[in-house]
């Protein structure tokens, strides 16, 4: 299915007027409708993947009412109540689904979170605020406003996008410390050798530094161009193009085709469906505990003085005559 052209976003201000445009939707797909559902809407889970109730901060800044450090101080000051228990301390746990959670005497109200996958035609914008009044990503779903995209795409790229309004998880899957694993489908211009190939993954510079690959391999040869897959573990702006420019093949075509667990498939260009209930878990999965390993302690260097004086200590200590004595010092004698 062809990708919809460019155009401008119902909402955006025209600059001549003229009748009012409809709200652009997502292509229909070959069977009809508008994209497909293979599973039941998912619902905010707000279990951890462990299983256990999530902390109360999670809660209450899931339910909009500030960050988590601000929700920390607003139970710190005895303003929040679980089942009418004023809660003074932090990491306590509380379940949303049979437990009643009250701010300042009113009850809570929990946004539900929705978790879509979207594949991204070419021409459409993945930011949210776009002055131009283009198309953009979050106007393909269902209340878009509310919503934001993880992770970005340029415009002239396309593929896997998701979008949701869970902040948490959003960080966790777009923060370069967690490591998740984006795969790309990249055609390039003419056919680069495994030198080439080589210095994607062992590195290459750009303005802002040197980036590298996680794993980069070949799946076809064509006549005049190259289809890699790559893959990223963090995403900074046109990587993928800037790195193959220098290399010297020119990308034609990009496509991201998987976020951690999560694949593409077969959803066609501009059509959206939202997470199953097993995909949910696995991305939860993948980012559980990311980011938090323990960094091995940095070795101190031992100077050349150093290492003398320790070289000086083993002789004596093991010369016949044993360690020297220590002098005496005035006031001992």
């Amino acid at each position: 299915m062809s990708a919809p052209k460019p155009t401008r976003r119902p909402d955006a201000k025209r600059p001549t007027a003229g009748r009012p445009s409809k709200r652009k939707t997502a292509p229909e797909s070959p069977r009809g409708g508008r994209s497909r559902r293979s599973a039941p809407p998912v619902e905010q889970s707000f279990a951890e993947p462990d299983g256990k109730p999530p902390r109360l901060q999670r809660v209450l800044a899931a339910a909009g009412l500030g960050s988590r450090r601000s929700c920390e101080e607003l139970i710190l000051e005895g303003r929040v109540d679980i089942d009418g228990k004023t809660v003074t301390k932090l990491g306590v746990r509380v379940d949303v689904e049979t437990q009643k959670v009250r701010v300042d005497g009113e009850n809570l109200r929990i946004k539900r979170s929705t978790y879509f996958a979207v594949n991204k035609p070419t021409g459409i914008v993945s930011t949210n605020r776009d002055q131009a009044g283009r198309m953009r990503v979050v106007d393909l779903v269902p209340n878009g406003d509310q919503m934001f995209t993880v992770g970005r795409l340029d415009m002239h790229s396309s593929g896997l996008i998701i979008v949701t309004n869970d902040g948490d998880l959003a960080n966790r899957l777009a923060h370069p410390r967690y490591e998740v694993e984006k795969t790309y489908r990249v055609t390039v211009a003419g056919h680069p050798g495994p030198a080439e190939l080589q210095k994607l993954r062992t590195g290459i510079h750009l303005a802002e530094g040197p980036v590298k690959v996680s794993s980069v391999h070949i799946k076809s040869r064509q006549k005049q161009n190259t289809i890699l897959h790559i893959v990223l573990r963090e995403g900074r702006n046109r990587e993928i193009r800037r790195m193959a420019a220098r290399i010297g093949h020119k990308v034609l075509k990009l496509e991201r085709i998987a976020i951690g667990p999560l694949r593409l498939g077969e959803m066609p260009a501009g059509a959206y469906r939202e997470l199953t209930v097993d995909e949910l878990r696995a991305v939860q999965r993948c980012v559980a505990g990311a980011g938090t390993k323990r960094r091995r302690p940095v070795r101190r260097r031992t100077t050349a003085k150093q290492k003398s004086a320790v070289k000086q200590r083993s002789n004596a200590k093991h010369s016949p005559s044993g360690p020297p004595k220590k002098r005496r010092t005035r006031t001992q004698r």
